[in-house]
Protein backbone atom coordinates (compact mmCIF):
# COMPACT_ATOMS: atom_id res chain seq x y z
CA UNK A 1 0.00 0.00 0.00
CA UNK A 2 1.41 3.38 -0.94
CA UNK A 3 0.52 6.82 0.40
CA UNK A 4 -2.29 7.54 -2.08
CA UNK A 5 -3.87 4.14 -1.35
CA UNK A 6 -3.61 4.87 2.37
CA UNK A 7 -5.34 8.24 1.84
CA UNK A 8 -8.11 6.56 -0.18
CA UNK A 9 -8.59 3.87 2.46
CA UNK A 10 -8.71 6.40 5.30
CA UNK A 11 -11.20 8.56 3.41
CA UNK A 12 -13.54 5.64 2.73
CA UNK A 13 -13.37 4.23 6.30
CA UNK A 14 -14.01 7.55 8.02
CA UNK A 15 -16.31 9.30 5.52
CA UNK A 16 -13.69 12.05 5.18
CA UNK A 17 -12.98 13.74 1.91
CA UNK A 18 -9.77 12.68 0.19
CA UNK A 19 -8.36 16.17 0.81
CA UNK A 20 -9.07 15.92 4.55
CA UNK A 21 -7.57 12.42 4.67
CA UNK A 22 -4.47 13.68 2.83
CA UNK A 23 -4.05 16.50 5.36
CA UNK A 24 -4.44 14.05 8.27
CA UNK A 25 -1.84 11.66 6.85
CA UNK A 26 0.55 14.56 6.15
CA UNK A 27 0.08 15.95 9.67
CA UNK A 28 1.15 12.61 11.12
CA UNK A 29 3.81 11.35 8.75
CA UNK A 30 5.38 14.37 7.01
CA UNK A 31 9.16 14.07 7.37
CA UNK A 32 9.71 17.83 7.66
CA UNK A 33 7.09 18.95 10.16
CA UNK A 34 4.89 15.94 10.94
CA UNK A 35 3.75 15.14 14.46
CA UNK A 36 5.59 11.82 14.61
CA UNK A 37 8.83 13.22 13.16
CA UNK A 38 8.78 16.13 15.59
CA UNK A 39 8.29 13.84 18.58
CA UNK A 40 11.09 11.52 17.48
CA UNK A 41 13.45 14.46 16.86
CA UNK A 42 12.89 15.55 20.47
CA UNK A 43 13.70 12.03 21.66
CA UNK A 44 10.14 11.17 22.68
CA UNK A 45 8.62 7.71 22.32
CA UNK A 46 5.34 7.27 20.50
CA UNK A 47 3.40 4.35 21.95
CA UNK A 48 0.15 3.31 20.31
CA UNK A 49 -1.34 0.58 22.48
CA UNK A 50 -1.80 -2.65 20.56
CA UNK A 51 -0.13 -1.29 17.43
CA UNK A 52 3.44 -0.63 18.47
CA UNK A 53 6.10 1.79 19.64
CA UNK A 54 8.15 4.25 17.61
CA UNK A 55 11.38 5.46 19.21
CA UNK A 56 14.92 6.50 18.38
CA UNK A 57 18.01 4.44 19.04
CA UNK A 58 21.57 5.65 19.26
CA UNK A 59 24.25 3.70 17.43
CA UNK A 60 27.83 3.98 18.63
CA UNK A 61 30.72 4.93 16.38
CA UNK A 62 32.30 1.91 14.76
CA UNK A 63 34.85 0.84 12.23
CA UNK A 64 33.57 -0.39 8.89
CA UNK A 65 35.11 -1.52 5.67
CA UNK A 66 34.76 0.02 2.22
CA UNK A 67 33.47 -2.89 0.11
CA UNK A 68 35.09 -1.55 -3.05
CA UNK A 69 38.62 -0.96 -1.75
CA UNK A 70 38.68 -3.08 1.40
CA UNK A 71 40.06 -0.15 3.44
CA UNK A 72 38.84 0.42 6.97
CA UNK A 73 36.70 3.52 7.48
CA UNK A 74 35.34 5.18 10.60
CA UNK A 75 31.57 5.41 10.84
CA UNK A 76 30.36 8.08 13.25
CA UNK A 77 27.60 7.74 15.83
CA UNK A 78 24.06 8.04 14.50
CA UNK A 79 20.51 8.22 15.78
CA UNK A 80 18.00 6.08 13.89
CA UNK A 81 14.24 5.65 14.13
CA UNK A 82 12.95 2.26 15.17
CA UNK A 83 9.58 0.52 15.41
CA UNK A 84 8.57 -2.37 17.66
CA UNK A 85 5.21 -3.93 16.84
CA UNK A 86 2.74 -4.51 19.66
CA UNK A 87 1.27 -7.87 20.59
CA UNK A 88 -2.13 -7.15 19.03
CA UNK A 89 -0.52 -6.21 15.70
CA UNK A 90 1.69 -9.30 15.76
CA UNK A 91 -1.32 -11.53 16.50
CA UNK A 92 -3.41 -9.89 13.77
CA UNK A 93 -0.72 -10.47 11.14
CA UNK A 94 0.05 -14.08 12.12
CA UNK A 95 -1.25 -16.74 9.80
Amino acid sequence: MNKSELVQSLASKTDMTKADAQRAIDALFNTKDGIMTGALKKGDRIQITGFGTFETRKRKARTGRNPRTGKEIKIGPTTTPSFRPGKALKDAVKK
